[in-house]
Parts: C-alpha cells; structure tokens; sequence
C-alpha cells in the first residue's frame, strides 16, 4: 500500500504536538506513513469559541482557516488524516479536514465542538470516554520505552533497594500550581540528601515555565563534582526533545505535577514516577481525575515537595508498579478499529 499522508497542525507548543507526534507513531504501527507539518497560529481578534461556533453553524471551511489563522487553502496539502492537539488547533483540525475530506483526530477537549466535526478524540478522562467519538487513552507520545525489562523475581524498587539513576522533571508555574524558592530549594536539598545516603545519582531537565531560579541553582549543582546531579539539561539552550534518551537509561523519574505531559510521558515510558507538588497548588477537576487514574492503577504517586526526603520517596516507589505493555501499540489497535479506511487500500478493495 502506498504510505499516508498526515497533515499535523501545531501550535508552537512542546506539550501540545508531542502528542500528536505520539498518533502519527501509532499510525506509522499500522501503515508506512509520511507527515506534513504545519504551524497555526490562531489571530488573536478571533476567540476560540466564536471560530468553532462557525464550524458547528456550517460555515466554509476556507473561511474558518483565513479568519481565525490566516492560512489558505491552497497551502494545505492532499493528506490521507489530519492529526492536532492543544484548543488553539482544534478549530483549524476540523476545517482542514473537511477541506480534504479526511478524518481527523484531536488530542484533548472538544469544549463546545461538536462530535461530529472530528472522528477521534482522544481523551484521558474517564468521564469524558462515553461521549460520541471520543477514545480513553493516555495523552499520546512519541517516546519508546528502551530499557532492558526487570528480571522477573527482582526486587522492588524502594527503601531496601534504592535506584541507582534516577531523573528530575521540572515543568514550572501555572495557573494551579505556584513554586516558591522555599519549594525550589527543598527540591535541591532532596536530591543531595538521597544521593547522600543511598548514592543516589540524578539526572535533571527543565521546561519552558521552570524559571531561572531552578535553572540556575541546577546548573550550579552540576557543577559541583559530589553533588550526585551527573547530568542537567538546561531547556533555555537544549530546547524540547531531550527525555528519550534519559528514560532510556534511568529506574525512576521524580516529577513536577504540574505538567500532565511530563508525567504521562515518564509513565508511558514504563517508570515508576513520583510526582511532587508546591505548597500552592490546586489541580483542576479534570486534571485530579486523571491523577487518581494514575495512582489507581498503581503507576504513579504525589508528594507536597515539604514532604519530599529520601525516605518518603523510597516508600512512594514501594507503592508503585510501573506500566509494562506499549501505549503506543494499545493506541495502534485502537485507531485500527476507529479509522479502518486508514489502514486498507481502497484501490485494492476496489480490484477485489
């Protein structure tokens, strides 16, 4: 069969278009595929809400591309699926795809879009699962798990046996979540500590919200040859993309909970995560209800960074079995009974 096409919307956003890196990855599981890339930027005289009330009303396609992101059609290759995440995008993902006339599939919330103008939503609520279209799913990734798998019959990862690598995801302030220096520096002080006493080594990135605070006081650990920081990857000049590669070579990630993102690569990764959170913090319902799917499923457990220390870490990992099957490959079954045009060749259905 020859290659799809996919046309991937992005919005400038790390967080966003890695998740729909990670369909275009389930996609490339069921057939060869080749993809098109191209950045919306939505006008800011335009709100969300009034570009999908037009597409719920019926309104040209073409219209809804030009005025909400200045884009014609004629820029718009012939693809075979349009694929976005992130609601800046989710207006253009249905006019594009009704200009090609192909299915789409959206990573997120349809707000008030109706279900008929995308034939995959992709959610990781629960209480959203039922409604028309939509697909329970981690937020998707593009990140293969890479390690060796534990020998079965070894022993859990926690107080009687530590990590030995062990990584910091960073994110940074939103509008749940507010990190003092108080919270930054315990943070710092966690990650000496446990190295300390268990030799304990780190690895660390930051995120495009982490701030210079955290930035420069990890770069200074790095610095410090007994520390036990081995490597930091500072996002203000290594930019997005660096965590493939460290979840390949660590046992457990240490999280912010602020970035659902973060977490839910490192899980989909197949690693035990602790995720920890500020003094001020407050996580919508949406995003509380996806963190008790987490923890329920025994892959993940959250810490108040004051409680944060060697010994609450250790015992969080003792709670936590980390996932072993392929997100990307549940994802792929998935889209194979959702979109099964995608998968066979109508030129050859056609002849037989």
């Amino acid at each position: 069969m020859p290659p799809l096409t996919a046309l991937l919307l992005s919005d400038g956003k790390p967080g966003h278009y890695h998740q729909a890196e990670g369909v275009l990855a389930a996609l490339a599981r069921l057939r060869s595929l080749k993809s098109v890339r191209l950045e919306v930027r939505r006008r800011l005289l335009i709100p969300t809400r009034t570009l999908l009330q037009l597409i719920n009303a019926g309104a040209p396609p073409a219209l809804v591309l030009w005025l909400g992101y200045g884009v014609r059609p004629l820029v718009l290759p012939a693809v075979d699926v349009v694929v976005s995440a992130g609601g800046e995008t989710l207006a253009a993902n249905a006019a594009a795809a009704r200009l090609a006339g192909a299915p789409n599939i959206f990573c997120g919330r349809l707000r008030r879009l109706a279900p008929r103008h995308v034939r995959v939503v992709i959610v990781a609520q629960e209480g959203l699962a039922a409604q028309p279209n939509h697909l329970l799913a981690l937020p998707p990734s593009p990140i293969e798990a890479r390690r060796s798998p534990r020998p079965a019959g070894s022993p859990h990862l926690g107080r009687r046996n530590p990590p030995r690598l062990a990584c910091v995801l960073v994110g940074g302030n939103s509008g749940a979540f507010t990190y003092s220096v108080q919270d930054w520096t315990g943070l710092i002080a966690f990650m000496h500590e446990t190295h300390c006493r268990h030799g304990l080594r780190w690895v660390a990135t930051t995120s495009r919200r982490s701030g210079p605070f955290i930035g420069d006081a990890l770069a200074r650990m790095a610095g410090q040859p007994d520390s036990g920081l081995e490597q930091f990857v500072d996002y203000r000049t290594a930019g997005p993309g660096a965590v493939q590669d460290i979840f390949a070579a660590v046992d457990a990630v240490v999280c912010t909970d602020d970035s659902t993102t973060m977490i839910s690569e490192a899980v989909g990764a197949q690693l035990p995560v602790v995720a920890v959170r500020p003094e001020t913090s407050r996580l919508e319902e949406r995003e509380r209800e996806y963190r008790d799917f987490l923890a329920h499923q025994g892959w993940y457990r959250a810490l108040p960074i004051s409680q944060l220390g060697p010994d609450s870490f250790l015992a969080a990992l003792e709670e936590i079995s980390p996932r072993t099957t392929s997100p990307i490959d549940e994802l792929a079954a998935a889209l194979r009974q959702r979109l099964p045009e995608l998968i066979c060749d109508s030129t050859a259905a056609q002849k037989t």
